[in-house]
């Protein structure tokens, strides 16, 4: 075993006979994971700061299929928009609608993957007034390709290979880069300059480091939560530990009946179920989301903004029976803990809309600068590795001097003196 005192940036004084210090392990921690951990990361990053604003991107590059004519003919209903798309895409089964309450808004269609497939086929936007399809959704690919490199980094398998496992080390290795990174700056002398004023006029490595560190300081608390967050999609058993930590208990969705009756008057479960919601809980909806379950195995499940609110942390819930159409349970954001709201909206927790625009832009420079922490903490790696060389070159240096002008020394066989 080698011995050594850690110094005070993670090194080892030569001669030393004491076992490393626990800031010399943190430190050798830090940087392995840096060197390996920290290049996914910066992949991460990347994607999550293009899948922060999908929506926005998405809007614009369809800003020609977002609207269509007004008319003075009511809008068809979800049983019949879905009829229609689906005798439009043979094979096809409509899984998702969202409506726009603007009388001059498309409605988005979604479809189900087929049976063993993992591909989904594109959505559309489709005429509200007669079922036609006004086109696929641009760009829905290009981000689908993005969400999977960001969360399984294209490995195939998607949630079921090794690509989940991977990046969820990675979200952990996220919450040690903070522990280990807070405890090696901590201070000896407790000043907000030192904490969170980085100094630049500092020659060389020592710039770099505290770019590094003051910077990772500030955003400390988003990488935290970013971390947390995301690895509810990485491990069931933290996603349950999360729901019980902000909820009390694991998330569950509604019970349906054992046997469903059919819809009163004959109609569809899924009209009876939007026409009860338009007149009861979604009154004052702007933007709904219809989950189509298949087979009715599922209840109808309609998420939707109001009118006057449209902030992702105030998105409400109802669930309708799939064979009847009545209403299994609602629930109001506004009148939802905090906890609740969190688990409930993961996603936008994840990209830090949660928190309003400002908290999106936030989360999404946090997660542009992750590979800003993967260069410069290379870069430091690479400029500390040259200074150990240099150092070790002029210590073999001197030692070659001091053995060229040490006189001959010869050893006496019988005494093992050295005698000059």
């Amino acid at each position: 075993m080698t011995y050594c005192r850690g110094t005070a940036h993670g090194g080892c004084a030569k001669g030393s006979a004491s076992l490393p210090s626990l800031r010399s392990i943190l430190f050798r921690l830090h940087w392995a994971l840096g060197l390996t951990a920290g290049l996914v990361l910066a992949v991460m990053g990347l994607t999550g700061a293009l899948l922060s604003y999908e929506d926005a991107v998405t809007a614009w590059v369809n800003r020609d299929r977002l609207a269509v004519a007004p008319r003075e003919a009511p809008h068809l209903s979800p049983a019949a928009l879905t009829a229609s798309l689906e005798a439009q895409r043979p094979g096809l089964r409509v899984a998702r609608l969202t409506i726009d309450e603007a009388p001059t808004a498309s409605v988005t269609a979604r479809f189900a993957r087929a049976p063993g497939s993992t591909e989904r086929p594109n959505s559309v936007f489709v005429d509200p007034y007669d079922g036609g399809i006004v086109g696929p959704v641009r760009g829905e690919g290009f981000f689908g390709t993005v969400l999977a490199l960001h969360r399984y980094l294209l490995v195939p398998g998607d949630g079921k290979g090794w690509g989940r496992q991977i990046t969820g080390a990675c979200a952990l290795a996220l919450l040690v880069f903070l522990a280990t990174g807070l405890y090696l700056r901590w201070p000896s002398i407790h000043r907000w300059r030192i904490w969170l004023r980085p100094n630049l006029s500092r020659p060389g490595r020592m710039r770099w480091w505290s770019l590094h560190a003051v910077v990772g300081t500030w955003l400390l608390p988003v990488y935290a939560l970013i971390a947390l967050s995301g690895l509810t999609w990485s491990y069931d058993w933290f996603k349950d530990g999360a729901n019980r930590i902000l909820v009390g208990a694991a998330a569950s969705g509604p019970r349906m009946a054992a046997k469903a009756a059919p819809a009163m008057g004959g109609g569809s479960a899924l009209d009876t179920a939007w026409a009860d919601f338009r007149s009861g809980e979604g009154r004052g909806a702007g933007l709904s989301q219809i989950t189509i379950p298949e087979g009715g195995r599922q209840a109808i499940r309609i998420r939707w903004f109001a009118r006057d609110d449209m902030r992702p942390s105030m998105r409400n819930e109802a669930h309708y029976d799939a064979g009847t159409g009545a209403l299994l349970s609602a629930e109001r954001a506004g009148a939802l803990p905090l906890g609740k709201q969190m688990a409930g909206n993961m996603l936008e927790v994840h990209r830090g809309r949660f928190f309003g625009e400002a908290g999106a832009l936030l989360f999404c420079l946090a997660a542009l600068a992750m590979p800003g922490f993967a260069a410069t903490g290379l870069a430091l790696y690479v400029l500390r590795r040259r200074a150990a060389g240099r150092r070790g070159r002029v210590a073999d240096g001197q030692h070659g001097s001091e053995m060229r002008q040490r006189p001959a020394s010869r050893i006496d066989p019988d005494s093992g003196v050295s005698r000059a």
